[in-house]
């Protein structure tokens, strides 16, 4: 790890002071550390935000119109668990829970989760070629190792996948996701918060320097309470990131659908979510059919890179299991707080 300077400003003007200077921010640091210690991120300057907590940004509250506000710097275990989110949103603390260990559920706050990178193996791996990393140096990734990475919306430049399990579930359900800056605030619908590569895979989200994320908003979901579903397949029971993750919910009158909500992880740059296949089930009988109809919508384009080829069957049936067990019925999170 290289040398750098670390400041920890008492407010939010402060933080916001640092960042526009530059700065890289930090709170659990649960991924930002792995990225400085193997030598792919080297900011020379590290703005600790913890301490401006109390300004509110550590909380979870009512927000307008039945929706919830989630802060930045809460944690994510203490989202998970938050009662308002487990009766809410329990799509949301399924996510959280199915993602990293309770350890680092401890740690890990809101807004870092939005900004986690790419497990990639030539990401991290600073020996060799990577455009994410060093753009303009190649993909090694598209011939090579790639078991893990983008079947959707990749580029010449890059098929990385994200790795977040809650960013899944915040796109299923329309989060917001509010910035601040030294210059002002904005706020950004999280379809538009990440991107996909293109020509500049280097850049992972819309979030423009000097801008720190403050909390996340989302919208009344009760219509989905009763119907969802989290999805995860992947290598191992615990601390693996998903091959396919899929974000399932529905609005159901008797056996009918509604409206439906169907997000995926593991398969794209960003979380994947295409609005046209969930209004074509609209109206229509819950049915394996029509779930089957609606994977194929939603891969359509996909392809494989030769490891990662059999993620195409795997996430179609990943979605119709969703899907049928969002009809079922929510099951909600359970065991100890950890």
């Amino acid at each position: 790890m290289k040398p750098f300077t670390l400041t920890r400003p008492q407010d939010l003007d402060g933080v916001l002071a640092g960042l526009a200077g530059g700065a890289r921010p930090i709170a659990g640091g649960t991924n930002l550390l792995d990225l400085m210690k193997e030598g792919v991120m080297s900011p020379p300057q590290v703005v600790d935000i913890n301490l401006i907590a109390q300004a509110g940004l550590d909380r979870i509250e009512e927000a307008g119109n039945g929706g919830l506000r989630l802060g930045a710097l809460a944690r994510n275990a203490d989202t998970a668990y938050h009662p308002l989110v487990r009766d809410r949103y329990p799509l949301l603390s399924s996510a959280i829970l199915a993602g990293a260990s309770p350890q680092l559920r401890n740690m890990a706050t809101n807004g870092g989760n939005l900004l986690q990178r790419t497990r990639c193996v030539y990401f991290y791996d600073v020996g060799v070629p990577c455009n994410k990393r060093d753009p303009g140096t190649g993909c090694p990734a598209k011939h090579g190792i790639n078991r893990q990475l983008a079947i959707l919306g990749t580029s010449e430049q890059c098929i990385a996948t994200h790795p977040s399990d809650m960013c899944v579930a915040l796109r299923a359900l329309d989060a917001v996701v509010h910035v601040r800056s030294s210059s002002g605030e904005r706020a950004i619908p999280f379809a538009e918060f990440h991107r996909l590569p293109g020509d500049r895979p280097d850049l992972d989200s819309t979030l423009q320097p000097g801008e720190l994320i403050v909390h996340i908003d989302l919208p009344d979901a009760k219509r989905f309470v009763d119907h969802s579903a989290y999805i995860k397949v992947r290598e191992r029971l615990s601390y693996a990131f998903a091959l396919v993750s899929v974000a399932a919910a529905l609005d159901m009158d008797g056996d009918t659908i509604r409206a439906a909500r169907i997000a995926l992880g593991g398969v794209a740059h960003k979380p994947w979510r295409v609005e046209e296949a969930e209004r074509e089930l609209e109206g229509k009988p819950a049915s394996e059919a029509a779930f089957t109809q609606a994977a194929e919508r939603i891969l359509q384009g996909a392809r494989g890179w030769g490891e990662n080829d059999f993620k195409l069957p795997l996430a179609k049936n990943a979605i119709v299991q969703a899907l049928q067990t969002a009809v079922r019925g929510t099951e909600y999170a359970r065991g100890e707080r950890e």
